[in-house]
């Protein structure tokens, strides 16, 4: 009994409360409030957001600047040669007489054709390095491969094309002329530098934007509707043309009018290849000019008037590409809304 006593008596006693004679607790103040902020506490200089709207608007003013410059060496060509400059073919520095009609429907055709050819090739290497038809390792050789054609600068693609595209054009359009001749895209004489050599490299030249952009599109697609698709009897071909590809649309819109924006600008290669002819033709297999190639082949030894002539064409390529970023737009956001519900 003694034992359990001592045993109780060990045992720790409960504190009492404490009693009115104890210390209070310390009060802190609350930071003093500011009107400017909704929270009420003054809040640190975000710097991150402050040198992000900073450089937002520099690009914006940036932008305004060369734009103003150009109508400004544009304008006494504006003033003399009005919308008469791009309805008229005649270009001849001697005679102060200028036109770019033929450079405007050249920049259009060859853009218009290298996309015919590149945006098929594209998303169809993009579906196969996207959906494992072969093994990790190749895919992501292919894929390397293909991002790397990027890399090589644009004179590199016009000498490649030179020695190699113009004997293949030649020949072909030699005998596409002598089966179809009487058909305006396939008239005669067949030239090796001519609309559909251009086209040919600057399609090469846009195929890495649009298989990787579309590739990244594919890829995002969730793997739940693959398989859900997959639950309804859907084969995997079915699936990825009734599933895959209307989902990732957008991602595929968007990488098209960026290979569309840069072959209207390229330069070099399609100078090199084009022939840098001002007269007016149908046939894919003559010889035709850029609005670009125009700037890049003239504007060294241009003086007086033709320098405004050429400032007034570099407008026009400008507002070109304007309107093609806002269809392009226009046709990027149908596509999310009639797209939404599958995803």
């Amino acid at each position: 009994m003694s034992r359990f006593r001592s045993q109780l008596s060990r045992r720790p006693r409960p504190l009492s409360p404490p009693s009115s004679n104890s210390a209070l607790p310390i009060k802190v103040s609350a930071p003093e409030k500011d009107i400017i902020s909704p929270a009420g506490y003054r809040p640190a200089p975000d710097l991150f957001r402050i040198l992000c709207q900073a450089g937002a608007v520099l690009t914006v003013l940036t932008l305004g600047w060369i734009i103003y410059e150009i109508i400004d060496s544009a304008w006494p060509a504006i003033q003399k040669f009005g919308f008469d400059f791009m309805t008229t073919s005649a270009w001849m520095p001697n005679r102060e007489r200028f036109g770019v009609l033929p450079f405007i429907l050249g920049t259009l055709a060859s853009s218009l054709l290298a996309i015919l050819l590149a945006f098929p090739l594209g998303v169809a290497i993009a579906i196969f390095l996207s959906e494992n038809f072969l093994s990790p390792a190749i895919r992501q050789t292919m894929r390397f491969v293909v991002e790397m054609l990027a890399a090589i600068p644009s004179v590199v693609y016009g000498l490649w094309g030179i020695f190699v595209i113009i004997p293949i054009v030649k020949s072909i359009g030699d005998l596409a002329v002598n089966s179809l001749g009487d058909f305006p895209l396939f008239a005669g004489p067949a030239y090796g530098n001519s609309l559909l050599t251009a086209s040919v490299v600057l399609a090469i030249m846009i195929l890495p934007t649009i298989t990787a952009i579309s590739r990244n599109s594919l890829a995002a697609v969730p793997k739940t509707l693959r398989e859900g698709a997959y639950a309804l009897g859907a084969t995997r071909w079915e699936t990825i043309f009734s599933v895959i590809l209307p989902t990732a649309a957008p991602g595929i819109v968007a990488a098209t009018i960026l290979g569309l924006g840069r072959a209207m600008g390229e330069t070099m290669a399609v100078a090199m290849l084009i022939g840098n002819s001002s007269r007016l033709s149908w046939s894919i297999f003559s010889p035709s000019g850029t609005l670009a190639g125009l700037l890049a082949n003239q504007f060294g030894e241009a003086q007086g008037l033709q320098v405004n002539s050429l400032m007034y064409a570099a407008l026009i390529l400008i507002g070109i590409t304007l309107i093609v970023n806002l269809l392009g737009e226009a046709v990027l956001r149908h596509t999310q809304k009639q797209t939404a519900g599958i995803r």
